[in-house]
C-alpha cells in the first residue's frame, strides 16, 4: 500500500512547479487526507471527495469512483464517525458519483436514515443517456484510458433532490450555495461555503488545461465554463469575501486567496482566448482546418503548472468551439458528402504505386526503416519500398517534428485502410502510432494513438 501523502505539501510543490503534473497527473489517485479548513476534509482520489462536518452528520461534495469508494470511506471514517447526511454531485461523471453504495450500506447496517443526494436536474438526463449508450461509452473509455476490461455501468444512484439555477442548503448549521454551470458538462454544480470561504468547484478546475474539447465525448461549453469561473471570482466582491480554499474535482487543493484568484482567472482567460480566436476565424469564413492550425493559446498561460495539456489539449477545444457554434461540417466541400475512407485510401494507394509506398513514406517521416508492406511471396519488393519511401532523394529526419508525425499518421492510416491485412502495413501503423503516443502530452491523444497501435 502506498504511504499517505502530505496532501498540502504536494499541493504547494505542484503550484511552485517543483513537481510536474506530467509526473503527478491530476487523474492519478492520490493517498491521504488533509483538513483544509475548520471542519473540512479533502481526500485526493480518482475523483476527489470533500467532506464537511455538521451537527447533523457529514456533507460530501462528490463520492468518488466505484474503484476508490471503499478506500475513501475508510479514510474519512478515521476523520469522523458521523453518519452521512447529504452528498452533492458536482456533475454526473462516474468517477464522482459511485461512492454512495458504501455509505448507504453503512447507514442501513447501523439503522441510520438513508443519505440524501442533491444534484443539478440535468444529472438525471445524463444517467438516462449513459444507460442508452453504455456500449459506446465502454468503447471510448477503454480507448481513452487504455483499460481493456472496463465495462460501462447501467445502474446509477439518482439524486433525491434536484435544482435548476441555484439552491441554498442548510445541513446541520452549515450553509452551502449550489450554483449551476455548463463547462465540462451541462450538469455542473459548484458549491460555495461562504461562512468558511471554501469553494468546491468540481471539474471546472482540474490542475490541467481545461477538459473542454474531449474528442470522444459529448459537447463541452468553453465560453460558459469561463463565465462560471468569472462568477466564482465575483465572490470576492461580496461582503464576506471570496474563496480562500479551492477544492477541485481532480488534483490538489489550492490554498490562499491570491492563488485561488490566479487559478480561476488564468483558466477563464485561456478558455476565452481560444473561443475568441476560433469565433473570429469562423466569422471570417475560415475552414475548421485553418482554425485548428492557427489558433494559439497564450504562451504565458500554458506555462502555468496547473494549465499544462496533460489531459485535454487547446487544439481539441478549438474543435469543441466549432461544433458548438458551427455544426459538424468542417467547411471542406469534399467532406460534406464524402466517399468512404476505404475508397479514398484504395485510390491514393494505386496512384502512389501501392500500399508499400504510403507505409514507407510514413516510416520515413518518423525516421524509421522502410517496411515490407506489399512484398510478394517470393520476397520481391514493389517500387518505393527500399528505403526511398517512394520519393527519390528524400532523406529521413533524425528527429521527427510534429508536422512530420501528423503527416505520417495520415499516410499510414491510408495504407491500413487500403489493405488492413498486410503485415508490413500493420507493422508500419504500429510503429507510427506508437511514436505518436510516446510524443503525446495529453491523456486524450495518448489514449487514441495507443489504441491504434494495439489494434495494429
Amino acid at each position: 500500500m502506498p504511504q499517505p501523502q502530505d496532501v498540502l505539501a504536494v499541493a504547494d510543490s505542484l503550484w511552485r512547479g517543483e513537481v510536474s503534473t506530467a509526473r503527478l497527473h491530476p487523474l492519478q489517485p492520490g493517498t491521504g487526507m488533509a483538513e483544509v479548513a475548520d471542519g473540512f476534509a479533502f481526500v485526493p482520489s480518482f475523483g476527489n471527495v470533500s467532506a464537511v462536518g455538521t451537527e447533523d452528520g457529514l456533507l460530501l461534495v462528490d463520492t468518488g469512483s466505484a474503484l476508490t469508494a471503499g478506500e475513501i470511506h475508510t479514510t474519512l471514517r478515521a476523520w469522523s464517525p458521523s453518519r452521512l447526511h447529504t452528498a452533492i454531485y458536482s456533475h454526473g461523471h462516474i468517477d464522482h458519483v459511485f461512492g454512495m453504495p458504501v455509505w448507504e450500506a453503512e447507514s442501513a447496517e447501523r439503522g441510520w436514515p438513508r443519505p440524501q443526494v442533491v444534484a443539478h436536474e440535468a444529472v438525471v438526463a445524463r444517467f438516462d443517456r449513459y444507460v442508452r449508450t453504455a456500449g459506446y461509452n465502454g468503447v471510448v473509455n477503454r480507448r481513452q484510458f487504455g483499460i481493456d476490461w472496463l465495462v460501462w455501468p447501467t445502474e446509477y444512484r439518482y439524486p433525491d433532490h434536484t435544482y435548476r439555477d441555484r439552491l441554498d442548503l442548510d445541513v446541520g448549521g452549515r450553509r452551502a450555495e449550489l450554483h449551476h454551470a455548463r463547462g465540462e458538462t451541462d450538469d455542473h454544480t459548484w458549491t460555495w461555503f461562504p461562512d468558511s470561504r471554501v469553494l468546491c468547484c468540481g471539474d471546472l478546475f482540474i490542475w490541467a488545461s481545461p477538459n473542454a474539447g474531449n474528442p470522444q465525448k459529448v459537447q463541452r461549453y468553453p465560453l460558459e465554463w469561463a463565465d462560471a469561473l468569472r462568477r466564482m471570482l465575483a465572490l470576492y466582491d461580496s461582503p464576506g469575501g471570496g474563496p480562500e480554499v479551492l477544492l477541485p474535482g481532480h488534483g490538489y487543493p489550492v490554498i490562499g486567496e491570491d492563488r485561488v484568484r490566479q487559478a480561476l482567472g488564468d483558466t477563464a482567460e485561456l478558455l476565452e482566448s481560444l473561443v475568441d480566436q476560433t469565433l473570429a476565424l469562423m466569422n471570417a469564413g475560415a475552414r475548421l482546418d485553418e482554425a485548428i492550425h492557427s489558433v494559439t493559446p497564450p504562451a504565458r498561460l500554458m506555462e502555468r503548472p496547473y494549465l499544462r495539456p496533460v489531459y485535454d489539449e487547446p487544439e481539441f477545444v478549438v474543435r469543441s468551439v466549432w461544433r458548438r457554434y458551427g455544426g459538424w461540417w468542417d467547411g471542406n466541400p469534399a467532406t460534406l458528402k464524402p466517399a468512404s475512407e476505404r475508397a479514398v485510401a484504395l485510390e491514393l494507394a494505386e496512384l502512389a504505386g501501392g500500399v508499400a509506398a504510403l507505409a514507407d513514406r510514413a516510416l520515413a517521416l518518423i525516421g524509421r526503416p522502410s517496411s515490407t508492406a506489399g512484398a510478394d511471396p517470393a520476397g520481391a519488393t514493389p517500387a518505393g519500398t527500399a528505403g526511398t519511401a517512394g520519393t527519390a532523394g528524400t532523406a529521413m529526419p533524425d528527429v521527427p517534428d510534429d508536422g512530420s508525425m501528423r503527416l505520417a499518421a495520415h499516410l499510414v492510416e491510408l495504407a491500413w485502410l487500403a489493405d488492413p491485412a498486410d503485415p508490413g502495413v500493420r507493422d508500419a501503423r504500429r510503429a507510427v502510432f506508437t511514436a505518436r503516443a510516446e510524443a503525446a502530452s495529453s491523456t486524450m491523444a495518448r489514449g487514441v494513438f495507443s489504441w491504434a497501435a494495439r489494434e495494429s
